[in-house]
C-alpha cells in the first residue's frame, strides 16, 4: 500500500470537511446564542490486523481523522429592549419543547408571543416553563416582565416560571444545526440552572467571528492544496516507476 498517497487523500477529506465546518459558522454568524463548531483531528491506525505484532506491527500507519466539537463559550450580549428577548448570563439553557415531543436546549433567547399567547422561538417551539409551556394572557395589555431568576409576571400576576437547564458535560450535547441542541442521556447530566441569570431585552450574540473564520478557511485552502500536490507528486513518481520497470533499457 502507498501510505503516504492514502495519508494525503485522507488529508484532503478532512480537509473538506474542515472548510463545511467553517462554512456553517460563517452561516450561522448572526444566529443569537450560537455556537461554532470546532475541528478536531485524530489518527486512526490502518494497514495491520488485530493481534499483528513484530514486523508486521511495524508497518503499521497512521491516517488523520476530522470531527467536530462545540465551543460552548458565551456571546456577547447586546441590548434589544424587546420585552420577549432574552438572555442568559451563567451557563444554562432555555429548554423548548420540539415537534416530536422531545426536551430541546437553547441560548437563543429570540422568542415571540403567538396570538394564543404562548412564548415560542422563532421556529414555533413551545418555551416551557415548570410547570409546562409559558402561557401569557392574550387579553391583557399590561407589559410582561420576566426576573432575573427566571419569574413571569404580567401587570404584577406571576404567569410561570422559566426552566433554566444547566449540564454537568456540555460535550454530551448533540447539535441539531439550529442553536438547538438535544440531551440524548450519554452523559450530559443535566439539572436545574443554580448558576444562571435571565436578562430580559438582550439577545447572545453567536460566539463566531468572521475574521478568524475566514483565516481559518485560507488556511483550510492552503491544507488542501498542499496535500493536493503530495498526490500529485505521488502520482508522477509511480507513473515513472512503471515506465521505468517497462523499459529497463
Amino acid at each position: 500500500m502507498d501510505v503516504s498517497l492514502f495519508q494525503a487523500a485522507a488529508a484532503m477529506n478532512a480537509s473538506s470537511r474542515w472548510q463545511e465546518v467553517i462554512a456553517d459558522n460563517l452561516a450561522a454568524n448572526q444566529i443569537p446564542g450560537f455556537k461554532k463548531q470546532n475541528l478536531t483531528f485524530s489518527a486512526v491506525q490502518t494497514g495491520f490486523m488485530a493481534g499483528d505484532s513484530g514486523a508486521a506491527a511495524a508497518k503499521r500507519a497512521s491516517m488523520p481523522l476530522a470531527g467536530t466539537v462545540t465551543d460552548f463559550q458565551a456571546g456577547e450580549l447586546r441590548s434589544t429592549g424587546v420585552a420577549t428577548d432574552l438572555a442568559i448570563e451563567g451557563p444554562g439553557f432555555f429548554q423548548v419543547r420540539t415537534p416530536d415531543g422531545a426536551a430541546g436546549f437553547t441560548r437563543d433567547g429570540e422568542f415571540r408571543l403567538t396570538i394564543q399567547g404562548q412564548l415560542v422561538t422563532k421556529l414555533g417551539f413551545p418555551v416551557m416553563g415548570e410547570t409546562g409551556p409559558v402561557q401569557i394572557d392574550p387579553n391583557n395589555s399590561a407589559p410582561i416582565t420576566i426576573a432575573p431568576t427566571g419569574e413571569i409576571s404580567q401587570g404584577g400576576e406571576q404567569k410561570g416560571q422559566l426552566k433554566l437547564t444547566e449540564f454537568n458535560n456540555l460535550n454530551a450535547l448533540t447539535s441539531t444545526g439550529t442553536g438547538l441542541f438535544i440531551d440524548t442521556g450519554v452523559g450530559a447530566q443535566g439539572h436545574a440552572a443554580t448558576a444562571s441569570m435571565v436578562k430580559q431585552g438582550f439577545l447572545e450574540n453567536a460566539n463566531t467571528s468572521s475574521v478568524t473564520e475566514m483565516g481559518s478557511l485560507i488556511s483550510a485552502m492552503r491544507f488542501y492544496e498542499a496535500n493536493e500536490k503530495v498526490i500529485q507528486s505521488e502520482d508522477d513518481r509511480v507513473g515513472r516507476l512503471i515506465s521505468d520497470v517497462a523499459n529497463p533499457a
